[in-house]
């Protein structure tokens, strides 16, 4: 990320909280002696200046952020450039007149990070993550039996007293972690919730009037994907079409890319956003699954190639076990399969590949009804070949209209604007003389060069 300031030496505190900024989240390099418009004004004093600013930094950012500061010229004037690498200590707060704020970057501003981010900074500084946390709940008082059956159902082994702290469910002392409070039976977590709701239409409206089936699901995330899963499956349509030897299905939706979906909203959440939960919200159109929390490096997903991002786990206890129980692949490649699953559907166009949206608070994946669109394609044909037809039956009474007079081949096609003969042979003239609208001067010679056709009289 780049941003441009003027040097203000007797202000620096709107330089340092893109410091700060850059250092909380993807890093970046902010140019001194350029304006907003990149208007080169250069610096008089560079040297100086360059002391200056490795002096802020070092006496208002804590922890001191990796930095590096150079000088080069522009325009025959003196520019700074200082690069801020995305820190592992966070959060790098910006401290000044008694008060440390840590900043972090949303678009090209720099703003105070809310609570809930702060918190997962803190984490990330601390080398901890929310599902890892130890809680004051004991695994001895809640039960584990959806968890347990679907483990061995997925993968043909038991799941064992020992796995709960060798998977990170739990410590030795029997106390649970988040990622165990969220597969316990009972719901523990308030904010594990899945909203789902069939609209009736392409946009949101009202609950009671306009959602043609809404379900709120909460607990254990085995049973919260499971749930969701089939809630889509339930509001979608499977069509087919018969060929010689087989039949085609032809799903709304690719299965296997909306498992993903719903399982990279359980796994990579924040849970720590509270009052926030996954929403997945179905239109006529399209599937659209929500889920708190943006990418977890800070960087939004629209600006990045799908194919070249790497594992990074908000909760990678939640990632391992769903892992372990073949629900994703480890390696990070869940949004590449949700676009490789969606491609193989029947039909597929470009038009049609999945999207991928986020912000700081939010991740969003959008799928496309392929049904929906391949509907709109045919009613698309449907009314060419109606306005076809509206225009053939047009041309043809124009036709009849003008042999009211008897009328040559060569006259009638140069009436209507036909020059090949055998397409008016076929589509206009034989079907005029089979429906009896047009009659032969000469039916005993049909090819005589002294044939002409004349309108017949309805009766």
């Amino acid at each position: 990320m780049i941003s441009n300031k003027p040097l203000r030496r007797k202000n620096p505190r709107v330089g340092l909280k893109v410091v700060s900024a850059f250092a909380n989240t993807i890093g970046g390099t902010l140019f001194f002696g350029v304006t907003d418009d990149k208007t080169i004004i250069g610096l008089e004093q560079a040297q100086e200046d360059a002391e200056f600013i490795s002096r802020a930094i070092k006496e208002r950012i804590t922890p001191i952020p990796q930095f590096t500061l150079s000088a080069f010229k522009e325009q025959e004037k003196d520019i700074l450039s200082l690069t801020v690498i995305s820190g592992q200590s966070t959060p790098y707060y910006y401290k000044a007149d008694g008060i440390m704020e840590a900043y972090i970057r949303v678009g090209n501003e720099s703003i105070v990070a809310p609570s809930q981010i702060l918190n997962e900074l803190i984490l990330k500084g601390t080398n901890q993550s929310f599902d890892s946390i130890i809680s004051n709940d004991r695994k001895d008082d809640y039960s584990f039996t959806l968890l347990e059956a679907t483990y061995r159902q997925q993968t043909g082994l038991r799941f064992e007293t020992s796995d709960y702290a060798s998977f990170g469910l739990a410590d030795q002392q029997k106390f649970l972690t988040n990622a165990g409070r969220l597969f316990a039976d009972q719901f523990i977590v308030q904010n594990s919730r899945v909203f789902c709701t069939r609209w009736n239409g392409l946009d949101k409206g009202s609950i009671f009037d306009d959602a043609l089936d809404d379900k709120e699901y909460e607990g254990n995330l085995i049973y919260l994907l499971q749930s969701a899963r089939d809630f889509v499956r339930n509001n979608s349509k499977v069509r087919f079409s018969k060929e010689a030897d087989q039949r085609i299905d032809m799903p709304d939706y690719a299965d296997r890319a909306v498992t993903e979906a719903i399982v990279n909203a359980l796994i990579h959440r924040d849970y720590i956003l509270l009052g926030r939960e996954v929403h997945i919200d179905m239109y006529d159109d399209r599937l659209e699954i929500q889920s708190p929390g943006g990418m977890f490096d800070g960087k939004p997903i629209q600006d990045r190639d799908i194919h070249a991002i790497g594992s990074a786990r908000r909760n990678p206890v939640i990632a391992d076990l769903f892992h372990r129980m073949r629900f994703m692949e480890r390696r990070g490649s869940g949004l590449t399969k949700i676009l490789n699953e969606t491609a193989r559907l029947v039909g597929y166009t470009d038009q049609m590949e999945p999207q991928f949206y986020s912000t700081s608070v939010d991740f969003r994946v959008v799928l496309k009804n392929m049904n929906y669109h391949r509907n709109e394609a045919a009613v698309q044909d449907t009314m060419q070949d109606t306005m076809q037809d509206t225009m053939q039956g047009n041309r043809m009474d124009a036709i009849v209209a003008y042999c009211e007079q008897p009328r040559s081949r060569e006259e009638i096609q140069l009436f209507i604007g036909i020059t090949n003969r055998d397409y008016f042979r076929k589509f206009i003239l034989n079907p005029l003389l089979a429906s009896g609208r047009l009659a032969m001067t000469i039916p005993d010679k049909p090819t005589s060069k002294n044939q002409r056709y004349v309108a017949m009289k309805s009766s």
